[in-house]
């Protein structure tokens, strides 16, 4: 299992990060010049539209027998994937390093930046049609899911990256840690067995899980692996379609998602390098040891010595006058001992 060196990641990122693009919400005009800049060495073209018939674009790339499909933002107000997406394809553009050299001899990819074009502009989880396209997998009833089957099954990739944002209450469980980067091999059924496509799934995570705990040791957690019957991963996954979700998550004071960024590109070019380089992806025991997300976090919490009971808020993103802001909402009021705030305020009395 050959693991990407911490120095080589760090200088590359630094080299190719795509500076225009920053932020959390993300829209397709802020993606839609940038294309241009890809045809010199990517097969770029428009798949399809969205409902509001935004267009949806694929990149292309490499001459490899190994398949590998990634899309994002098909939870339009999940963006971080989508600019790690972009820093990849900068590295590919701009780099002749052996390491992606060997990506492009061995792997053919497809790249589908901004799935949900139309949530991404009403900064919104579902589509236009109010569809979760992540729960859309079976029904199909949107656009934007059928173009991605279409793209599966004309592709036939081995491997695919669905990539996601998770919310700031999550921690790696037995740490005070954020989970910054989670991972996930989704189960094919109800018994969550582990057939051969979860565990060469869980072989891809693995790899890069040992690149990350030698940058960010004790942020990484394991998403909840429960069968959802709708559920993209999952349903890709039964089809044989080995799937793995990468949930980009909270850092210390990154509300931005800019650090988690960072992490997401090492994961992504990690997972993509390591599919590359192996010979099999039969060793899968050690994505058990990666431990589970649980919740302890909340974004602020009001701490009153006088009282029995402590405030808990989180940040509710809006758009207002074409800006996303932040504003912070009650969420809890309760005994919150066992409980982070990300800030954390003592008040004298409840009474101020």
């Amino acid at each position: 299992m050959k693991i990407l060196a911490t120095e080589f990641l760090a200088s590359i990122y630094q080299t190719e990060k795509e500076s225009t693009l920053s932020g959390k919400w993300i829209t397709y005009k802020d993606i839609e010049n940038l294309f241009k800049k890809y045809q010199a060495i990517f097969e770029v073209k428009q798949i399809g539209t969205s409902e509001e018939e935004r267009p949806i674009l694929q990149l292309k790339i490499g001459t490899g027998s190994k398949k590998i499909l990634l899309w994002s933002q098909m939870h339009g107000n999940e963006s971080t994937g989508t600019k790690a997406l972009f820093d990849v394809f900068n590295c590919f553009l701009n780099s002749n390093k052996d390491e992606l050299s060997i990506i492009l001899k061995e792997c053919t990819l497809i790249f589908i930046p901004m799935l949900n074009p139309d949530g991404a502009q009403a900064y919104t989880r579902i589509n236009a049609n109010n569809i979760d396209l992540n729960r859309d997998a079976v029904d199909r009833k949107a656009k934007e899911s059928k173009l991605l089957r279409k793209i599966l099954e004309e592709f036939n990739p081995q491997f695919c990256f669905n990539l996601h944002d998770q919310r700031t209450i999550f921690n790696v469980e037995g740490t005070k840690n954020p989970a910054t980067i989670s991972f996930l091999a989704p189960s094919e059924e109800e018994t969550r067995a582990l057939t051969k496509g979860r565990t060469e799934t869980m072989n891809v995570i693995v790899a890069m899980n040992k690149m990350l705990q030698n940058i960010i040791p004790n942020y990484v957690g394991r998403y909840t692996d429960e069968f959802y019957p709708t559920a993209t991963g999952d349903n890709f996954q039964k089809l044989g379609f080995n799937t793995i979700l990468i949930e980009s998550g909270h850092f210390p004071n990154d509300y931005i998602r800019e650090e988690s960024r960072k992490y997401t590109f090492f994961s992504i070019l990690q997972g993509i390098y390591h599919i590359a380089t192996a010979i099999n992806f039969n060793t899968y025991k050690e994505y058990f040891s990666i431990p589970n997300n649980d919740k302890i976090f909340y974004d602020v919490i009001h701490r009153y010595p006088d009282s029995k009971d402590d405030v808990a808020y989180q940040y509710q993103d809006l758009i207002v006058n074409d800006k996303l802001v932040s504003k912070l909402v009650k969420v809890e009021e309760k005994v919150l001992k066992s409980n982070i705030g990300h800030s954390e305020i003592v008040f004298e009395s409840k009474k101020v």
